[in-house]
């Protein structure tokens, strides 16, 4: 007698997650959106998402082809419960279950929370040091087929920490407070697709140009289990939503972050304040100056904090001037005494022969979180961003069919990018804990 059970490997990846996951808090967090009494008996919540899981760890991306395995391997049909004689559900019960049922609905988002509690609890997440960092997933749209519109950028977390260092920074310098006025996103020319308008026209150096989403990504540093996933358009910068993104990760799973890993996308004077008023050591990568070719460079003034006032090479002092409302103070020379430096030329444009430098309100903690990058501990936590957050971006583009946009608009992106992260950690979990078990005592 040949059984179901006999013909799945004792080593299959499957049977490890089997015993490693308990999937049945789907069934109860999606208890509400089923009718317990009418209609006919639906495909169980729990079987429907882990065949999803089983197209994202075997890196199937068809939802068709995936049905089409699921009918022949005996180690799908057993991890879904289906016996050999069991008829297999059509694919469109995918797209019919997120359109009808779950559109609209926060399950991706809860099913992923979940099982990081699972990870918590079986010891596999510190929570000490976290790496984020973002990939970028090409949309489902020609980039030679777009509208030009204006359109408002995304709005920053800080945006009203930073209007309170505004006015208490031009209150110490006796200026006179800015006129109230709501901060609107900046709007500007933007290209739209026509096939996927919530994709992101993106221009980064070293990246293809196009219409693509972003997967901003945070891994804990233990076992690289993924602790957070945010889907943006493809043109949002990554520190946009990044402080938001810690803070959930701290309240929702009680992380007692000490430390975070972040490239040079991350070294903004915004990102340093918030780590430092959350009590966070940044370790960032170095951001190259922007400075204009055949012009003095910035670093070659010295800022006197005593006098809060730039010196420049000839030892002329520029003194504070203002303070805008993008937090940037000004300081500018006497351009009486700049009409003579042998300096001029490369130091300024200016018509008048001044010369404007300046700083922003929370430059002192951008550069205390640029020292932490020379330390020997900076060092090591930035050396393992390459082993943890870019590694997992490398295996969910390798393995989990992560370079593409499966879906059209913003919403299914999202539902890839947190079932992607989830199967991921699946996976991680179910690894970790298999080789747990065969190395421990009998």
């Amino acid at each position: 007698m040949v059984t179901l059970e006999s013909l799945v490997p004792a080593d299959h990846l499957l049977r490890k997650v089997d015993a490693a996951i308990d999937f049945g808090f789907i069934r109860d967090l999606t208890e509400g959106l089923y009718c317990p009494d009418n209609g006919r008996p639906p495909i169980a919540p729990e079987v429907l998402f882990k065949a999803l899981f089983i197209g994202y760890l075997f890196g199937i991306r068809s939802e068709r082809q995936l049905m089409r395995e699921i009918e022949v391997n005996v180690a799908y049909r057993w991890f879904l419960g289906l016996r050999l004689t069991d008829n297999v559900f059509d694919a469109s019960t995918f797209s019919q279950n997120r359109r009808r049922r779950f559109d609209g609905t926060d399950i991706a988002q809860n099913i992923f929370d979940h099982i990081v509690e699972q990870a918590i609890a079986q010891g596999l997440v510190d929570g000490t040091v976290l790496y984020t960092d973002s990939t970028h997933l090409k949309a489902s749209a020609n980039k030679g087929r777009f509208d030009v519109e204006l359109v408002a950028k995304s709005r920053a977390d800080y945006w009203d920490a930073l209007d309170d260092a505004v006015s208490t920074d031009r209150a110490a310098h006796g200026k006179k407070p800015l006129k109230p006025k709501p901060r609107e996103p900046q709007i500007k020319e933007t290209k739209i697709s026509r096939t996927d308008p919530d994709a992101g026209y993106m221009v980064r150096d070293g990246k293809p140009k196009g219409f693509f989403y972003l997967d901003h990504r945070t891994v804990d540093s233990r076992h690289n289990i993924i602790t957070d996933t945010h889907t943006t358009a493809g043109n949002v910068h990554d520190s946009i939503p990044y402080l938001g993104r810690l803070d959930r990760q701290r309240e929702r799973f009680d992380l007692d972050v000490k430390a975070v890993g972040l490239d040079a996308g991350y070294a903004s004077a915004p990102i340093a304040q918030g780590l430092e008023e959350r009590d966070v050591l940044g370790v960032t990568g170095y951001l190259r100056p922007s400075d204009r070719k055949g012009m003095m460079r910035k670093r070659e003034f010295t800022y006197d904090r005593d006098a809060n006032v730039y010196r420049c090479p000839e030892g002329q002092a520029l003194p504070y001037a203002t303070t805008d409302r993008e937090g940037y103070r000004h300081y500018k020379s006497d351009p009486a005494k700049c009409g003579d430096c042998p300096l001029l030329a490369s130091c300024t444009t200016n018509p008048k022969g001044q010369k404007t430098l300046s700083r922003h309100v929370w430059a002192d903690a951008r550069e205390r979180t640029d020292a932490h990058r020379l330390t020997d501990w900076g060092k090591r936590i930035y050396a393992r961003r390459k082993e943890t957050v870019e590694r997992s971006f490398a295996d969910a583009k390798q393995l989990f069919g992560h370079r593409y946009a499966r879906y059209r608009g913003l919403i299914g992106a999202k539902w890839q990018c947190l079932l992607a992260a989830t199967a991921q950690n699946i996976k991680k979990i179910a690894t970790v804990m298999h080789a747990r078990r065969k190395n421990s005592p009998a």
